[in-house]
């Protein structure tokens, strides 16, 4: 069987701003700002495939031809609610990227996926999807997503996060080999409680100043 493709992005300001995110005394307000910048710099290496045409422009000197991005505006899939986190930094880079939103909690005993919300632009099978979530834990929210997203069968997906665990990463693999994983880190291993280690903790409760 194939295994899911995972980029782990290493480069020097993603690792920086990251272990400043890990620190448990790093504030809401910074947390959520060094979330936003490290956002726009996992949309920079996501986005390195994306279609290209060539189209007529006029510049202030002359007419030439230069790429646009081409086909349907992409769409941005935040799994709510931390996900929302990373939507809004990509945001920043992609403008005029489609979203959607797709809820889903954790059952604290069992930790599978609960869904509560989906909601996705139209004509989904004629655009590129990226799912977004801070941490990629147990994977059942993550497999859980991806499976709802490709009953409307997108030209293609790919799935986004601050953090994977070794578990997680393999739980795609088995139910989503064909979708890539970009990362800023695989860390050791999950906990009792389903928490990836060492992580960074809860990122909805640190985005949002919640418990």
């Amino acid at each position: 069987m194939n295994k899911t493709p995972v980029t782990v992005i290493n480069h020097p300001l993603v690792q920086h701003k990251l272990t400043l995110m890990r620190m448990e005394s790093t504030p809401t307000a910074e947390f959520r700002r060094l979330l936003r910048e490290v956002s726009m710099l996992l949309a920079y290496e996501v986005t390195r495939d994306i279609p290209l045409a060539m189209v007529d422009i006029q510049t202030p000197i002359q007419k030439m031809r230069a790429p646009l991005i081409d086909g349907k505006k992409i769409v941005l899939v935040s799994i709510l609610r931390a996900g929302n986190g990373i939507l809004e930094g990509m945001l920043e880079l992609l403008p005029s990227a489609r979203v959607g939103h797709i809820g889903l909690y954790r059952d604290p005993q069992t930790l599978t996926p609960v869904e509560y919300y989906f909601k996705m632009p139209p004509d989904m099978s004629q655009r590129d999807v990226i799912v977004v979530d801070p941490m990629l834990a147990t994977g059942n929210s993550a497999a859980a997503a991806l499976s709802r997203l490709k009953d409307l069968k997108p030209l293609s997906i790919k799935f986004v996060c601050l953090i994977a665990s070794p578990e997680g990463v393999d739980l795609l693999s088995s139910e989503h080999p064909d979708v890539p994983i970009y990362t800023a880190s695989v860390d050791e291993k999950l906990n009792e409680h389903g928490y990836i280690v060492p992580g960074l903790g809860d990122a909805g409760d640190r985005i949002y100043g919640t418990k």
